[in-house]
């Protein structure tokens, strides 16, 4: 299995798990939430069993608003590694504003990668998605869950 695929299979193995959990809102609620939001964000980490990373970007919605952000990724698991994420992109979906983007995103991945990493994930945080996506360096190996969290800078 190449390292795209096994990020992408806890991805969804973790989105899928969570969805499934999640109780069904009035229509006036998903209506409500309908903003969508972007991110773009760089990040750099390492992980020996413990998984650390920080980094810094920029959240703007379709609505107008838009911040600086920081981003900050603790977890644990069977890994071993140190990366960096340049340019990552992330699309943020079920909020009703910007404020709905701040906080702690559930975090499930498999990574594998040796000089050129990638990563493609699904997180939630209740109804809210972070799908990311975003291309490295670094050597990486493992599977880990944590957490992913976004705040103002």
């Amino acid at each position: 299995m190449s390292k795209h695929t096994l990020a992408l299979t806890a991805a969804l193995l973790l989105g899928a798990g969570a969805l499934a959990s999640v109780p069904a809102t009035p229509a006036r609620a998903a209506e409500a939430a309908n903003v969508k939001c972007h991110l773009t964000f760089n990040l750099s980490g390492w992980s020996i069993l413990y998984k650390h990373a920080e980094g810094s970007g920029m959240v703007s919605c379709d609505n107008g608003q838009h911040a600086a952000v920081k981003i900050a990724v603790v977890g644990g698991g069977l890994t071993a590694g140190k990366y960096r994420i340049d340019h990552g992109t992330g699309d943020i979906t079920h909020v009703r504003g910007i404020d709905d983007v701040f906080g702690d995103y559930v975090q499930a991945s498999a990574e594998a990668g040796v000089v050129k990493s990638g990563t493609a994930q699904l997180l939630t945080k209740g109804t809210t998605s972070l799908a990311l996506a975003g291309h490295g360096e670094g050597i990486n190996l493992g599977v880990s869950v944590g957490k992913f969290s976004i705040s103002r800078r």
